[in-house]
């Protein structure tokens, strides 16, 4: 049986290709119901519509359920696969938090939805993506970086993602960090690049945001996970052995307010799991180039760079995208 390690996507993931691609799994369902109990639109309502549009698709408090549901379904589908531990990017670590098992599924839902809600008409801030590898997965030097972000008032490193950079800040930082960082491609599409509709996640910014969470989230279920769930700091929350309590200030403390470290916390899991596998659920293709180049930093299996990857993957796929039917075949 294959061990594999799952990776659940952030709230930037869902998009245009991703429409009417959520099937009504029995975790999908549940969050239906949930959001129907609230009085908005469910996930597969919106999963549904026959167009995409950023003001309801990209929006925070539709993005992260939609989300959660596309990687919840996925969860759902898989069979004859052993999990061995579950990591998660930015908002995916919420929802990490109910595929291991700390958080039952309902709480899951509520913590998602609550954060989400936070973001109704209240983007605080911003986020910009910036590359720090070549086409090739190998390291750009970047020192006009560090300098920008030591002299620019409320700029921040936000998310590590191994071969990209996602600062977060005011919109005055980010505009200030947009017209000096050097232009570089991401694919086809110039960078720097500001994430739309994306508050300031992961810096001190969010601080309040912390706080009023802390508050409203106060009577959640938490408990130690059924699998090992690795953190944004790198920690391996151990089944059986993990504190409820420091899952609980974690979640509703510094993963908000700072960096939150994804290439780390997939490291971390390489080598204290050592998976045969890495299944990247929901709407998480995307991070298959992120994925990919903390393999080649690593060195992962004779990987070190962007051809070396593609060909393990046509040998041994090594990093499987549930969005690639080819790929989903070898794990449902």
């Amino acid at each position: 049986m294959k061990r594999v390690l799952l990776v659940c996507p952030g709230r930037g993931s869902y998009g245009r290709d991703t429409l009417r691609s959520i099937p009504p799994t029995p975790s999908v369902l549940a969050a239906n119901d949930f959001r129907a109990a609230l009085g908005r639109p469910t996930p597969s309502e919106i999963d549904a519509t026959d167009t995409f549009s950023s003001r309801l698709h990209v929006a925070g408090e539709n993005a992260s359920i939609l989300t959660m549901a596309a990687t919840l379904a996925d969860r759902d589908q898989l069979k004859g696969v052993d999990v061995v531990g579950v990591v998660g990017n930015s908002m995916g670590w919420y929802t990490a938090l109910a595929v291991a098992g700390a958080l039952p599924l309902h709480d899951g839902l509520r913590l998602v939805e609550t954060m989400g809600q936070y973001q109704a008409q209240n983007v605080i801030g911003g986020q910009l993506l910036y590359p720090l590898a070549n086409a090739n997965w190998q390291c750009l030097p970047s020192p006009e970086l560090d300098v920008i972000l030591d002299d620019t008032p409320e700029l921040y490193h936000s998310i590590h993602l191994g071969g990209q950079a996602v600062l977060g800040g005011s919109i005055d930082a980010i505009n200030r960090a947009m017209k000096r960082l050097p232009p570089r491609k991401i694919g086809d599409r110039d960078a720097p690049m500001v994430l739309p509709l994306h508050s300031a996640f992961h810096t001190p910014l969010m601080a309040p945001t912390a706080a009023r969470a802390q508050v409203d989230l106060a009577d959640l279920g938490w408990q130690a996970p059924s699998v090992p769930l690795v953190d944004g700091h790198g920690t391996v929350h151990w089944p059986r052995h993990a504190s409820p309590g420091q899952l609980r200030e974690y979640t509703l403390g510094a993963q908000v307010t700072e960096p939150y470290d994804f290439a780390l916390g997939l490291r971390t899991a390489l080598r204290e799991l050592a998976p045969d596998a890495i299944v990247l659920l929901g709407p998480g293709g995307n991070l298959g180039g992120a994925v990919g180049q903390v393999l080649a930093r690593e060195g992962w299996r004779g990987v070190h760079d962007k051809a070396s990857f593609q060909a393990l993957q046509a040998r041994e796929p090594l990093v499987l995208a549930m969005n690639r039917p080819e790929q989903r075949a070898l794990v449902t």
